[in-house]
């Protein structure tokens, strides 16, 4: 049967890592797997913060909002 140890520890600069544990044996043979931690969620945006980033800035305030802006769309149309 395989053992393994779970073990957590900081990155030291430079980018190494150390740990210490009495089961290992000097010039023992290991295999160490580094498994990072999931990127940090920046959380979720609404939709109305999505479309104000949009090209256009269509993130209309109101309902009469769109109704404008539909009808002047339309009134360019028919120039």
């Amino acid at each position: 049967m395989q053992s393994a140890l779970r073990l957590t520890t900081l990155v030291q600069p430079g980018g190494k890592i150390q740990f210490e544990d009495g089961k290992l044996q000097p010039g023992q043979s290991v295999e160490v797997i580094v498994l990072l931690p999931p990127p940090q969620s920046t959380g979720r945006r609404s939709v109305l913060d999505i479309l104000a980033d949009a090209p256009g800035h269509l993130a209309f305030q109101s309902a009469a909002d769109v109704e404008s802006y539909l009808r002047e769309e339309h009134d360019a149309w028919e120039r």
